[in-house]
């Protein structure tokens, strides 16, 4: 069919307010919302100030109310414990209606912060939706950040609760939770109160009487007890859930969603940009500890009636390369979302797609891509193995979903490859020069989104309002800075080709490199530091560590490299995947004393570079593509 895009992006340019006031029928509120848009001195103001509605309301109640009910809400999936397990819009609303008794009965109500830390099972999602039900914010924190990590997250949003679970589960492995989670309360400032723990099977853990409370046992006795509770009726602008993002260790820098614009966006962006109907089973392989989780795992496809699959498990060994397929013919998937860096996993162990011409992929349309730029190669390569669309797209835990992508609900726009297609309605997307100058089509830039930012984005950081305005709206009056650097085409196509600040994406994780250079730096024989993201053809970036040691030390370098690597993991996590360091004399720098971490990342890279005009002493780059090429980077 003919694509719609232009004529729905004209509609959205000529009258935004009325857009998405348009929009917002789609969602049912206590009150309407009538002030649709107000702007904010020195921000971009807030959508629908004042709506009152419930997000936990929109997604459940509403299907059960409306009769769909016996829907399938989630599918749980779980290749590493070999279970499967399908969960109604009824069932899963009377869970989590006695989960948010549990709660109330622990005294978390209104505006009270929850910390979640949790594998991808359902009570993960139970424990998000009833913290939606009675206003509470929760705060999900991925199950591979080390204890220090997560004491930061608890500290910085003041949790009254912490929901968790003994034990993840990795191929191979068992990742006990429970004793990273004891560390993280010795090390916070902030004691919640108490501790909810689910209990698996697979790894039980030690519970601390009068404190620790068993998950399953509070719920299945809040059921018993036939405990209703309603949703909490919370303001347009009451915030749903704090995620934090890339920052450095000691200061978190926490995004804020809210709750009205936050279901607005969402119910949008699913029937108009990955054109899903409701019914349909739609799939998000994330974790819910990443903005991908909370958007289009948990709140988007179940805002659009959708059945959305919980995955447990890795696109390769649990137990192979055909996982994904598996999964999407067993349970009919109609769109998946998932990162380049699975799918180059699944194509280095099975690159002829074998594994795929094995399973009926008839009802399956298409493919969506996102976390990090998909290069072309691994974009034709799913072509060509799954006969569909495969859609590359681009947001940021910011803006809560899709900032450009094709959209199949518009109808579909010529493909371009290494371009994530064009801007969405609610996004006038820029690039400008290092003054905030436009720049001609084709030249590359810092890619800004002309203010107000639509529904959906971030309205602030977490007890940061300062710091919200200086890292985004500062820079360039006006306008969003998205860190990104890239060039839109001459047809209107955006290229994102790198980032403009210390963030690296190491298979679709955003982390930073000013985090782990605090850790490098903090081991007692290292003068100072240097982290860069190296290009990766399975994860996309991994982050290794230039590292000078005192003059004093006579110990062996490569003993310290290992020390060094042992702390990022310990303190980062190892999603981090920091297995590199390299002790060299000295770091290249300008005369100013910034470290030119660019021109060193296009050594590795083997890019083409040029001597820094304003480097202090150029023999000093030498010495660094020496200690490269001595591990085998960058030859």
């Amino acid at each position: 069919m003919a694509s719609r895009y232009s004529e729905v992006y004209a509609a959205w340019k000529a009258d935004p307010h009325g857009f998405w006031a348009d929009a917002a029928q789609a969602i049912d509120w206590f009150k309407k919302p009538e002030r649709i848009f107000e702007p904010e001195r020195g921000t971009y103001g807030h959508w629908f100030v004042d709506g009152v509605t419930n997000t936990c309301y929109n997604c459940l109640d509403r299907h059960v109310e409306a009769g769909r009910g016996e829907q399938a809400a989630f599918i749980y999936d779980s290749p590493v414990t070999h279970r499967i397990e399908k969960i109604s819009y009824a069932s899963l609303l009377a869970d989590v209606k006695a989960m948010a008794a549990v709660y109330c009965k622990l005294g978390i109500g209104k505006g009270d912060r929850i910390i979640i830390y949790m594998p991808m099972i359902p009570q993960a999602a139970i424990a998000m939706l009833a913290a939606a039900r009675i206003g509470a914010v929760h705060s999900v924190v991925f199950g591979g950040f080390a204890a220090n990590e997560l004491a930061v997250r608890i500290d910085d949003c003041q949790a009254k609760l912490v929901v968790s679970a003994s034990c993840g589960l990795e191929p191979g492995r068992t990742v006990a939770y429970k004793p990273l989670l004891d560390q993280a309360i010795e090390i916070a400032g902030n004691k919640p109160a108490h501790y909810l723990i689910f209990q698996r099977d697979m790894l039980t853990a030690d519970m601390l009487p009068g404190r620790d409370i068993d998950f399953a046992e509070a719920l299945a006795a809040a059921k018993e007890a036939g405990e209703d509770v309603p949703s909490t009726p919370v303001a347009s602008n009451d915030p749903l859930y704090v995620l934090y993002t890339s920052g450095t260790t000691g200061q978190p820098k926490g995004v804020v969603r809210d709750n009205g614009g936050h279901m607005v966006a969402l119910k949008w962006s699913m029937e108009n940009f990955f054109g899903v109907r409701p019914g349909e089973v739609f799939w998000a392989a994330s974790d819910i500890g990443w903005v991908v989780g909370h958007s289009y795992i948990v709140y988007g496809p179940l805002l659009h009636g959708c059945t959305s699959i919980l995955f447990e498990g890795k696109p390769v060994g649990t137990p192979d390369a055909g996982t994904y397929w598996r999964i999407i013919a067993e349970h009919g998937v109609a769109v998946m979302f998932t990162a380049p860096t699975a799918l180059r996993a699944i194509r280095k162990e099975d690159p002829d797609a074998s594994h795929a011409a094995r399973h009926d992929l008839s009802r399956f349309r298409a493919l969506y891509l996102a976390g990090e730029r998909a290069d072309p190669d691994t974009i034709r390569w799913a072509e060509r193995a799954l006969g569909v669309p495969v859609i590359d797209h681009w947001w940021q835990t910011e803006t809560g979903w899709p900032v450009a992508g094709n959209p199949m609900g518009l109808g579909l726009l010529p493909v371009k490859y290494g371009s994530p297609a064009v801007p969405l309605p609610g996004y006038d997307v820029r690039v400008v020069d290092d003054a905030g100058h436009p720049v001609e089509a084709g030249t590359l830039g810092n890619v800004v989104i002309k203010l107000p930012l639509p529904p959906g984005c971030l309205p602030t950081l977490w007890n940061a309002d300062h710091r919200f305005h200086a890292a985004y709206l500062e820079e360039y009056p006006g306008f969003y800075k998205t860190a990104d650097a890239g060039y839109i085409d001459e047809d209107g196509y955006i290229f994102i080709m790198a980032r403009t600040d210390d963030i690296i994406n190491v298979a679709g994780h955003r982390l930073s490199t000013g985090a782990m250079e605090e850790v490098c730096a903090s081991h007692p024989d290292v003068a100072e530091c240097a982290v860069i993201g190296i290009a990766d053809p399975l994860k996309g970036q991994v982050p290794t560590g230039f590292l000078v040691i005192n003059s004093n030390v006579s110990r062996e370098t490569a003993e310290i490299e290992q020390e060094v690597i042992g702390l990022v993991r310990e303190r980062i996590g190892p999603v981090a995947a920091f297995r590199t360091a390299i002790c060299v004399k000295r770091l290249p720098k300008t005369r100013s004393g910034k470290i030119l971490r660019s021109t060193m990342q296009k050594i590795a890279d083997r890019q083409p570079w040029k001597m820094p005009a304003t480097i202090d002493d150029p023999t000093i780059l030498d010495e660094v593509a020496a200690a490269l090429r001595a591990k085998g980077i960058g030859v």
